[in-house]
């Protein structure tokens, strides 16, 4: 795969994909997760798969790393990334992260993931771990949701899933915050975890001490 196709030359210091150089960019299946690092819930993982020539160019331009953006537009976004776009995710729950840790679950989400497109096409993820068990060609890229949009749109997905999730389970679980924090370490999570113990959906790798 050409180089310029993995790093666009102009890129903008907050939208990285110019409609501009389409060209550049590759017909790939693009691979995130998020919620590795959460004390709780899943690691959710989309993968998403479009043609760039295809794309809407308006649609291009705003696609961007989940971290980047704020929750209004992640949750304006990922409806119109399902319109124009193949998405499919998957989830490493709480129980398979204990179960054979949280690089392995992530790595296991991540396979099923892409199977579940059913496109065939080379398979790029973001961070420093290939799929393994893909029947197709698969790379990683380090800090690829800022290089390729396919890896950006499926960031966007997965957030926005996984964040809905944890703001309707803080509805059952009030005193961890998660409707802030989406089950990060917060302060306002940790005071929870000390003054009522772990819930049922937190992770035991993570939170041994409480």
């Amino acid at each position: 795969m050409r180089e310029a196709a993995m790093r666009p030359r102009v890129p903008g210091p907050k939208r990285p994909f110019d409609p501009a150089l389409v060209a550049e960019y590759p017909a790939v299946i693009g691979c995130d997760e998020v919620g590795r690092g959460a004390l709780c819930g899943p690691v959710m993982v989309a993968a998403v798969w479009f043609n760039p020539l295809l794309f809407p160019p308006h649609l291009l331009a705003r696609l961007d790393d989940s971290k980047r953006l704020d929750r209004t537009t992640r949750e304006m976004l990922t409806p119109l990334i399902r319109a124009h776009a193949r998405v499919s995710l998957a989830a490493a729950s709480r129980g398979l992260v204990d179960r054979i840790n949280v690089r392995a679950a992530t790595l296991d989400a991540m396979c099923r993931a892409v199977t579940r497109l059913g496109v065939e096409a080379p398979v790029l993820v973001d961070g420093p771990d290939g799929i393994p068990g893909l029947a197709l060609p698969c790379r990683a890229v380090i800090g690829g949701d800022r290089l390729i949009p396919q890896v950006a749109a499926a960031s966007i997905v997965a957030k926005t899933f996984r964040d809905d999730l944890m703001r309707r389970l803080a509805l059952r679980h009030p005193a961890y915050a998660w409707e802030r924090n989406v089950g990060y370490g917060t302060a306002a999570h940790l005071a929870g975890l000390t003054a009522q113990g772990r819930s049922p959906h937190h992770r035991l790798s993570f939170t041994s001490r409480f």
